[in-house]
């Protein structure tokens, strides 16, 4: 049996955050909203609390029933979930004078107490929060402080339950992975096994009960995760899937053809459908971005649902949702921050069950679990890439002399990206795409005078786009050579009809996202 560590989920932008630092230390967590513990669940050997943006005294705050969890598991309340459980056991939580928000130091804390084992003298942890604990109750006793912050963590005595104002999953806590490690190792004595191998044969294991002999189809895009779920699909059932590839006509330079080569060589049984006329068709005239996500996802349902109608004893559709794409889609605040069409359940008409093998890993996981499955890296290191192709990256109506350009001058930054040679941080030599999370060409609805060959031009104006992350969720933009841009701009410019002009894109996410739509 899997052992989990259970992340509640009270609504803070750095839940996930949480569970990375948990992945990262070997140990399997998932994280659930606030309401949702799984009940007579024999694998979870502890508790976090999330932070969350209400305020605890808030009629509107989000809350649970703390003595269906104490003293059956360790708990660890981290911001609001520290406030939650002084707060609802007679402590006082009162707005700060100012938003304590930002590096603090561990001034004095308890180091005989064992959530503080090897954690350093005066170690910066973050904070951020708008409230604090000014009272706790009697059996609480203060095990740490800041400067400003009297309660910086605490313990209830003779119980397995802690609270830290701080946020130790942020890296700007220099010892919060410790802090963390102590928690689920020492206290709720996760054993630190959970790797990309045992996930392998804990979900092919899983994929076989679940699943049993019925056929399952899977819609494939050619991305990573897609791919990844297709693969371990096929590790469990084998033969009894089937993909179905479909081209929406917005994909990179011949991506498709390239794609259903590399699933040939995988072994994988996979029909490829070729619908870029009724999605060119059915696009023609939409600006809105939300609305070519929601045009674009219905024709995807139709095309495919076409396509699974001919195949009569299917019972499963799977897909290569992983935990980034729940989150964007919907928080759990209930602010739709954009819609994603792997997300948000099944046509009725489908009469299919869903299946989702990856919907708890992150990207940077996926990837591994890839490489452990035999899956070549060119397949493996791809940038991720929207579901809805280039129609997000075209600012505007769409056409197709709109995707020509744009596939031709994304394919040369991206090749250019893969040809450009770097030292990594140990020396050795890898490729600026390596070394870059996401990248691509925006397609701006401008355009720009220009000189070419002595004469005036009037063409279309593109962003490049590159970032650096680790799983989606926050990201920085690439600091490019400025060689590279000059040469990726010329020969964009040069060799790309239409385009005479070409931008940079740095801003960082948040406040922006990495795509432009």
């Amino acid at each position: 049996m899997q052992e989990k560590i259970i992340i509640l989920d009270f609504g803070s932008q750095t839940t996930q955050l949480i569970g990375r630092r948990i992945r990262e230390l070997n140990v399997y967590c998932e994280i659930v909203p606030y309401n949702k513990f799984p009940q007579d669940d024999e694998s979870v050997k502890g508790v976090i609390l999330s932070g969350s943006p209400f305020s605890v005294y808030d009629e509107s705050a989000f809350k649970v029933d703390l003595e269906q969890l104490r003293g059956k598991y360790p708990i660890l309340g981290i911001c609001y979930g520290a406030q939650f459980i002084a707060y609802t056991h007679g402590g006082k939580v009162e707005p700060a004078g100012t938003r304590e928000y930002g590096r603090a130091r561990l001034t004095s804390f308890d180091r005989d107490n064992v959530l503080f084992k090897n954690v350093r003298t005066n170690t910066q942890v973050w904070m951020s929060h708008g409230d604090t604990i000014t009272v706790v109750p009697d059996n609480f006793q203060i095990i740490a402080s800041t400067d400003d912050v009297k309660v910086a963590a605490y313990q209830v005595k003779g119980e397995k339950m802690w609270g830290v104002q701080f946020h130790p999953e942020v890296s700007h806590s220099e010892d919060g992975t410790q802090m963390l490690k102590n928690f689920v190792v020492d206290v709720c004595g996760c054993s630190q096994s959970w790797s990309a191998a045992s996930f392998v044969d804990t979900t092919v294991a899983e994929l076989k009960a679940q699943v049993g002999d019925d056929r399952v189809i899977l819609g494939l895009s050619g991305g990573v995760d897609s791919s990844v779920a297709a693969v371990l699909l096929h590790r469990a059932i084998g033969k009894n899937l089937t993909c179905i590839f479909v081209d929406h006509g917005l994909l990179r330079k011949n991506e498709f053809a390239n794609v259903m080569h590399d699933y040939e060589c995988l072994g994988l049984n996979v029909i490829g459908v070729d619908a870029s006329e009724k999605f060119f068709k059915d696009l023609e005239g939409v600006t809105d971005p939300e609305q070519k996500r929601k045009i674009i996802g219905r024709d995807f349902v139709e095309v495919f649902n076409a396509e699974a109608r001919k195949i009569t004893d299917a019972k499963w559709l799977a897909q290569g949702t992983i935990y980034p794409d729940r989150i964007e889609s919907l928080n759990i605040t209930g602010k739709t921050i954009k819609s994603h069409h792997n997300v948000g359940g099944l046509p009725k008409e489908m009469n299919l069950q869903l299946c989702e093998p990856l919907k708890w890993l992150f990207k940077d996981e996926v990837r591994r679990v890839g490489r452990e499955l035999g899956i070549p890296d060119h397949l493996i290191s791809r940038h991720p890439f929207p579901g809805p192709g280039l129609a997000v990256r075209i600012l505007g109506d769409i056409t197709r002399e709109k995707v020509r350009i744009l596939q031709d001058a994304d394919d040369i930054f991206i090749q250019g990206l893969r040809d450009w040679k770097v030292r990594d941080e140990v020396g050795n030599e890898t490729s600026l795409y390596h070394q870059v999370w996401q990248a691509g060409v925006i397609l701006l609805p401008v355009q720009s005078v220009g000189v070419m060959g002595d004469e005036r031009t009037y063409e279309r104006a593109v962003a490049l786009r590159a970032v650096t992350s680790t799983d989606a969720m926050t990201a920085d933009w690439a600091h490019l050579p400025y060689e590279f841009l000059a040469q990726v701009s010329n020969d964009i410019i040069n060799k790309v009809k239409g385009v005479n002009r070409v931008t940079y894109d740095i801003s960082s996410k948040p406040p922006s996202t990495i795509e432009w739509e």
